[in-house]
């Protein structure tokens, strides 16, 4: 399956611009075969935007995501994005993956907030592995800081995902996230990773784009630089099954060794 990554910070504080850029994405990512488009963290409303954040969000099922379903359909192609989710009193840091048919397939919620800035405008998620079928291949969701804790990545492994998506919102100085860990977590746990960054500056924040789809070989198969841009790669099913089946990792664990971790 190509997939397309999205490296933009769209237009902060104006989902009607951002759904704008995420419709022209679409259609130059469907023009060139991609059956999935991923946008960044917080791509709907900005992320750096302070109490907007509040006044923006809306649920999961709510007018922008209907906007979202229409662009999937109208081009033929998935679409995963961050948003700022309202449920009940609660904002959660989510991303969504709708269907090329429209349908919302999976919500997540970040679990893990990174520094005072998330923590003071969100509520962390529950759920560890949220997943969907697209194109015959599992799709797991985690957002940015997520990525960084290996229990997370492990989870997703063992539930079977084959592709995982992490909209993010990576910043300066930890460009290492991108360009070495990634990769990393992709042999490690024999999937796809789909590591989608904001660009440029934003409030205090200087996001370092670097945007990469690694195989489960390490290698990046494509790799964004710091500017705004699409890029494309394939996800290749017979060659992820083959590399599974030569990669002992998840053979050779010894679970029965690792209650002391937690």
């Amino acid at each position: 399956m190509r997939t397309a990554l999205l490296q933009s910070s769209g237009r902060p504080g104006s989902t009607v611009e951002n759904l704008k850029v995420l419709d022209e994405a679409a259609g130059r990512a469907a023009a060139a075969g991609a059956g999935l488009l991923v946008a960044p963290e917080m791509f709907l409303t900005g992320y750096a935007i302070g109490d907007e954040i509040g006044r923006l969000a809306e649920p999961a099922d709510g007018d922008c995501a209907d906007a979202i379903a229409e662009t999937a359909t109208r081009h033929g192609l998935a679409i995963a994005y961050g948003y700022p989710e309202q449920a009940g009193d609660a904002v959660f840091n989510s991303a969504q993956l709708i269907s090329a048919g429209g349908t919302r397939l999976a919500n997540y919620r970040k679990t893990h907030l990174f520094g005072c800035f998330e923590r003071d405008h969100f509520t962390p998620g529950e759920q560890p592995v949220v997943q969907a079928e697209i194109g015959g291949l599992r799709v797991g969701i985690l957002i940015c800081y997520d990525v960084e804790f290996p229990e997370n990545v492990r989870a997703h492994a063992l539930a079977g995902t084959d592709l995982l998506v992490v909209p993010t919102a990576q910043m300066h100085p930890f460009q290492f996230v991108a360009e070495s860990m990634i990769p990393v977590r992709a042999f490690e746990n024999q999937m796809y990773v789909a590591y989608v960054n904001r660009v440029g500056r934003e409030g205090e924040f200087e996001f370092v784009g670097l945007s990469t789809l690694a195989g489960p070989d390490g290698v990046a198969r494509t790799r964004a630089g710091r500017a705004e841009e699409l890029v494309l790669a394939d996800v290749d099913p017979a060659f992820l099954a083959a590399s599974r089946e030569a990669n002992p990792y998840l053979r050779d664990r010894r679970p029965g060794l690792y209650g002391p971790l937690v």
